[in-house]
């Protein structure tokens, strides 16, 4: 007798499931199994992955899934309530048509539906039901539900109404055991109804887990799902703790009933057999133009963007260009290309931005000239076999960058033109990793806070990191995991679910194009916002031959092209970038003075201070920098800046290699550059130098060591030459081979750099030439982004740049121009709306410019603007431009509005007002006047700007401490949020020193009675929290107030929030700050005619700036005592630049560092 499993949930029963299909398998192999089945709830994600891992194992792959079933009709919704909404049903494919009508029944699931619960009725099953085998699931099948309840023929009716739909022979009702009292009655039932209908039983065991002990885990694991703790009484939990992997002596130990039923489950395991095709590319067709076929018109488009792009084209470059096509055409991308053609063409003709290239794709010339890219491969010595390998058969990989405003309008072009059933997006999944498992199971396991966020932190915060791997690198958390027992517990229930899928999103870019309809290849999903995704991930799709393509929002691309609008708009020239010298001193000056704000790459701290050492000179150096600029290769940073100041010190194993690294001074820094060295020292062919790249990048050892001999000594027979051949001595030759191993495990793609670079270039150019045009669209891209948008006006500011507030009679909806100024977006302000700001713009376009707030309220008040909106423009300085003080304005505004909305009601009833009969000329004496108010003072209103932009714009409450600030500061607030990529500019754990304004304070009484703070602290960019423990806040409780103005020194904490936090060890409040205050004298004599009258003035101020004497002549310094301390403030100034005149008088800021321990500082 022979047992298989035929309802086994993976890791993709989306935290329902822990068993990871790798352990799943090899168990199955371990219990001496032949084959095991999938069965995960309502979706087929885990589908591939099981069968490439069952097939390997040697174990045969039965497909299927546990189908959500609705009681009538899959559109239907609230007809039923609670578990009656849908119930249960297994559904195994028996052959290639089963797996076919599989992925149609569960993608209905999903498309038609989804409630709750993605379902199908039997409407569905009816017609994909061939080549399917259903068994009747467990306590939550339909049979088995009406059974329970007791009711009989209930059952009955369903069992038939299953067989009916699946045929004689394709339809099983299931006994299964986990020790639950009321399974037994139900199998009782089962049995009857088996015999009475002849209906075949199989047994299975509902496996949501691989080991019995595995119990608890999974346990946490529904916790984690329901968002309960394991110590909650009413929660869902599997009781029993049988929903493991059963070996063929427990299931017939449990079932010695039901011998036929376990020997059923092999007979359907034997019966199903599918076969799924990798590899073999399922292209969609292009429509091309008649009288062409996709050869010949990609050979037409090739031709007429030659002639454009290299008008003066040579023998070499028609041979390029003929070579590519060739090898396009051998390998079946014709009608790819045409078909990234054909979206990249709608994006230009349509005014789309388009990005100049990304990834290898800018190392083609057919690429090139079809406008693909906009990178010359020739130029930048760039590779088509890095793209394109005629010895690696692999889908090609065009990425393209559009206008994220306008993105999804390509990608709509695209649905249309192939058919919504030939398009969709691309699922990718969420996973329970390193450090968010620590917390998610501490949190389910109720322990404190604090541990879990203690162990988390000891987790490195690198790349595909494990905790396996955190244990063996980290000492400190090794000893934690084996002198805690909590800790223990905690990393050890982690780790069994690590890595385990937690929820589905959808890919940022990604959109698969199929040649017919897209069910028939792979199942469907829907993402949160209702797009139709594909159940498969990105990788598995390319292996199954499906067009796959990353249709990119550039966020840079929309400031460059809305940069060059106003450009044209303010100068009336229409700049084009691809024109531009690319080379320009003045360029490349500014990006190596640091200052980079808003340059695409490189505008990070760190690649500031890396472009002030680079001072790039030529647009390679930019290629370079945004490749080296990383981890890993960043250790190679020092030797190309050696080299790049100091030619002369640059030397080459052999003068081979002096052709390829002369760009990059003697350094390996690119891909192509290993593909180089390998053809031109070893004799290689491009396509098998790009497989000796892949192998070194991939560090695939054995590989590495036969292609290093191949490399030093040739290979006759494979064709490779070999570098001694090449007058290349054996020691040189694997020094060069050793280098390439070292540097290959980080060179960067040549052609992405390069695609970048150009950006880079393009932003840094409009930056230096056209600044207030580029920063205003650069403001406008990230108008949401209150603490961006601060950044950018301090980068403004420091560029000699005004921010005006916003105008209705001058500024649109985004920042704008005026002058040499830039105007603050009317959609930045809050509660105004983009509709409220085009029935604006419209209104000022049709009958001029607003006289006045009357003349705005009796011109806009039955368009959009209220009482709300009013008051919003007139706090943000928007009603400016218009008579009368911001004071005033909101004084009458709600008086205007309401006559306004009297006049209008009273106009509608048909009645007249006096207004009515009173001539043009009179009409502003009855006009409502302004109370005699004055003006709000300025903290006001720069509270108003705060409270209706997010930010200040005629001042900050922090600018006169400016100076002081950037002195002292070793981070911003902005410093402090988290990127998309996870990553912040304060590093996790470092001690920084920030400074600013309290802006609010909570005091909270801790577990021992102490007091503590939380405080915002609000600087020239933004806000961060502070944590001030009872120490620090017992010392400095006296200057921790609100509009304090306050250094604070503290550890940088970044959580799982999307702004990290700072835990206070220092408080010093500015004006603990030192200054000193320096007096010079022109020399001795002119020291003794005034130090009387000097030293008489500073004798009536008292403080703690100290006094510095300077005699210029004689170089000499006298430093006064402490007792002669002063408060170096402006009227103390005025009254000694009397006597030495204020080019004499300065006062210059101590830093918090050099300023050493002060009286009023707390320390931890």
């Amino acid at each position: 007798m022979a047992f298989t499993h035929l309802h086994v949930h993976t890791e993709y029963s989306l935290l329902d499931g822990s068993s990871k299909i790798g352990e799943l398998v090899a168990r199955a192999k371990e219990l001496g199994m032949d084959s095991m089945a999938i069965t995960d709830h309502g979706a087929m994600y885990g589908v591939i992955d099981f069968y490439r891992a069952a097939r390997e194992a040697g174990i045969k792959p039965i497909i299927g899934c546990e189908v959500y079933v609705s009681p009538g009709s899959r559109f239907d919704r609230e007809t039923v309530h609670g578990e009656d909404r849908y119930y249960h049903l297994v559904l195994l494919a028996e052959n290639n048509l089963g797996y076919q009508n599989l992925m149609k029944i569960v993608s209905k699931g999903f498309v038609d539906g989804f409630y709750y619960k993605p379902r199908v009725d039997m409407e569905v099953l009816r017609e994909y039901h061939e080549g399917i085998i259903a068994l009747s699931a467990c306590l939550a099948g339909e049979v088995p539900r009406f059974l329970a309840r007791g009711l009989y023929e209930e059952a009955k009716e369903a069992a038939k109404r299953h067989l009916e739909v699946f045929g004689e022979g394709n339809y099983f009702l299931e006994v299964q055991d986990h020790g639950i009292p009321l399974q037994r009655q139900v199998n009782q039932g089962i049995l009857r109804l088996s015999n009475e209908l002849g209906i075949p039983m199989v047994v299975t065991n509902d496996c949501h887990y691989i080991y019995a002990e595995d119990w608890e885990a999974h346990d946490i694991l529904l916790c984690i799902q329901t968002g309960k703790k394991v110590s909650d009484e009413n929660r869902m939990r599997y009781e029993g703790g049988q929903y493991f992997v059963k070996s063929e002596e427990e299931m017939a130990e449990l079932f010695p009933y039901a011998r036929e039923a376990m020997e059923n489950t092999h007979k359907i395991a034997e019966r199903c057999n599918v076969e799924i095709e990798f590899g073999v590319t399922k292209l969609p067709r292009y429509d091309v133009p008649e009288g062409y076929d996709a050869w010949g018109y990609l050979n037409h488009l090739c031709e007429t963007g030659f002639a454009k792009r290299y008008p003066d084209g040579g023998k070499d470059l028609r041979e390029r260009l003929s070579y590519e096509l060739g090898v396009i055409k051998s390998m079946g991308y014709v009608d790819y290309f045409l078909i990234v053609w054909d979206f990249i063409n709608f994006a230009r003709s349509n005014g789309i931005a388009v990005g100049p290239g990304r990834g290898s794709a800018a190392g083609s010339i057919v690429a090139y000239c079809l406008q693909i890219t906009d990178i010359d491969p020739i130029k930048y010595q760039l590779l088509f076999e890095r793209f394109l390998n005629p010895e690696r058969v692999s889908m090609p990989d065009i990425d393209v960058d559009f206008c994220y405003e306008r993105r999804q309008e390509v990608i709509d072009y695209v649905v249309r033109k192939y058919g919504k059933d030939q398009v969709a997006q691309i699922v990718t999944f969420g996973t329970l990793a390193a450090k968010g498992v620590i917390r998610d199971v501490g949190r389910v396991m109720d322990l404190p806070y604090s541990l879990c966020d203690q162990v988390a932190k000891m987790v490195p915060a690198e790349l595909n990191m494990t905790l396996d791997l955190a244990l063996e690198k980290n000492p400190e958390l090794k000893a934690f995991y084996n002198t805690d027992e909590q800790v223990k517990k905690l990393i050890d229930m982690s780790k069994r679910l690590e890595g385990l899928p937690r929820h589905t999103s959808m890919h940022a870019a990604g959109v698969v194009i199929s040649r017919t309809a897209m069910d028939e290849y792979v199942p469907l999903s829907r993402a949160s916002d209702g797009t139709i995704t594909t159940q498969f991930t990105m990788t598995t799709l390319e292996e199954l031959g499906l067009l796959k393509m990353d249709f990119l929002g550039l966020r840079t691309l929309t400031v460059i092209q809305d940069a060059v609008n106003m450009i044209e708009k303010d100068h009336g020239l229409r700049l084009d970038l691809d024109a531009i010298d690319y080379e320009d001193p003045k360029v490349l000056e500014a990006l190596g003075t640091g200052r980079n704000e808003g340059v695409f790459q490189l505008e990070s701290g760190g690649f500031k201070t890396f472009m002030k050492e680079l001072k790039p000179k030529k647009l390679e150096d930019i290629v370079a920098g945004i490749s080296l600029y990383r981890p890993g290769p960043m250790d190679f940073i020092p030797k190309y800046l050696k080299g790049k100041n100091d030619q002369a010190a640059i030397t080459y194993s052999c003068p081979q290699l002096e052709p390829i690294l002369s760009p990059t001074y003697g350094c390996i820094v690119y891909q192509e550059q290993v593909m180089q060295i390998v053809r031109d020292l070893a004799g290689y062919t491009l396509g098998r130098s790009d497989l000796v790249r892949r192998a070194m990048s991939k560090k695939k050892a054995s590989v590495m060591e036969k292609e290093r001999k191949n490399f030093v000594y040739g290979n006759p027979e494979e064709g490779v030459k070999g570098c001694i051949a090449n007058g290349i001595s054996e020691k040189t030759a694997n020094q060069i081979y050793d280098d390439m191993i070292d540097f290959a495990k980080y060179a960067f793609n040549k052609s992405h750099a390069a695609a970048y670079a150009v950006v880079a270039y393009q932003t840094a150019y409009l930056k230096y030439y056209y600044p207030e045009e580029f920063m205003a669209a650069l403001m406008t891209s990230v108008m949401d982004n209150v603490t961006k948008v601060s950044e950018y006006i301090l980068a403004c500011r420091s560029m000699g740049i005004s921010i005006l507030p916003p105008d209705i009679n001058e500024g649109v909806s985004g920042f704008s121009v005026s002058g040499k100024d830039i105007r603050y977006g009317l959609s930045a302000i809050k509660s105004v709306g983009r509709t409220v700001v085009e029935a604006i713009i419209a209104e000022r376009e049709a009958g001029g410019p607003f006289s006045s707030i009357d003349d705005f309220v009796t011109r806009m008040s039955n368009k959009e603007v209220n009482k709300r909106t009013l008051e919003s423009f007139i706090k943000s300085g928007a009603l400016d431009s218009l008579p009368g003080t911001r004071k005033q304005k909101l004084y009458v505004s709600a008086e205007l509005l309401e006559q306004k909305s009297k006049d209008k009601k009273s106009a509608m009833e048909g009645q007249m007002s006096f207004f009515d009969f009173v001539d043009e000329g009179e009409k502003e004496n009855f006009q409502i006047t302004f109370p005699n108010v004055g003006e709000f003072d300025k903290e006001t209103l720069l509270a108003f700007e705060k409270d209706t932009l997010g930010i200040y714009i005629s001042g900050h409450p922090m600018e006169e401490y400016q100076e002081i600030w950037q002195k002292n500061v070793t981070a911003k607030t902005s410093d402090f949020i988290v990127d998309e990529d996870g990553e912040t500019a304060a590093e996790d754990g470092s001690i920084v020193v920030i400074g600013g304004m309290i802006t609010s304070k909570k005091v909270k009484t801790t577990k021992t009675n102490q007091l503590m703070a939380f405080v915002m602290l609000e600087d020239m960019v933004g806000t961060v929290e502070c944590l001030i423990f009872p120490k620090i806040y017992e010392k400095s409780k006296a200057f921790l107030n609100e509009d304090a103005k306050v250094f604070l020194r503290g550890r940088v904490s970044i959580g799982d929030d999307p702004v990290g936090k700072l835990v206070c060890e220092e408080a010093v409040p500015f004006s603990d700050i030192p200054n000193e205050l320096w007096l010079q004298f022109k020399n001795q004599g002119h020291y003794k005619e005034t130090v009387d009258a000097v030293m008489a003035v500073l004798r009536e101020s008292e403080g703690k700036d100290r006094v510095v004497m300077y005699l210029r002549e004689e170089k000499a310094i006298r430093r006064l005592s402490e007792n002669w301390a002063v408060r170096a403030d402006v009227s103390l100034r005025e009254a000694l630049s009397g006597i030495l005149g204020a080019e004499n008088v300065k006062v210059v800021q101590k830093s918090l560092e050099a300023g050493g321990r002060r009286r009023g500082a707390a320390r931890a």
